[in-house]
């Protein structure tokens, strides 16, 4: 049975690359829920599921970044 890969070497650039097309599709399907209102039945819950499932994968990857702070000379980052 084959098994999952759970570890990828990207680089920021990538990561910059997936968070853009990430919020494109957001920005296209949200785009159609406002601009198609009276599109087939239960074609934008469809799409406000996905929209909700692609800001989950932002977040994701948002939650797992490493932000640096501002720093003494020493190293050690400012209280505030």
């Amino acid at each position: 049975m084959a098994t999952y890969n759970d570890s990828f070497k990207l680089t920021t650039k990538d990561v910059e690359l997936i968070e853009q097309a990430l919020r494109n599709e957001i920005g296209a399907l949200t785009r159609r829920v406002h601009l198609h209102p009276d599109s087939a039945p239960g074609s934008d819950v469809e799409r406000e599921n996905r929209i909700k499932q692609l800001h989950q994968v932002l977040g994701k990857i948002h939650n797992q970044k490493v932000w640096y702070g501002q720093a003494h000379q020493t190293g050690i980052p400012l209280a505030g």
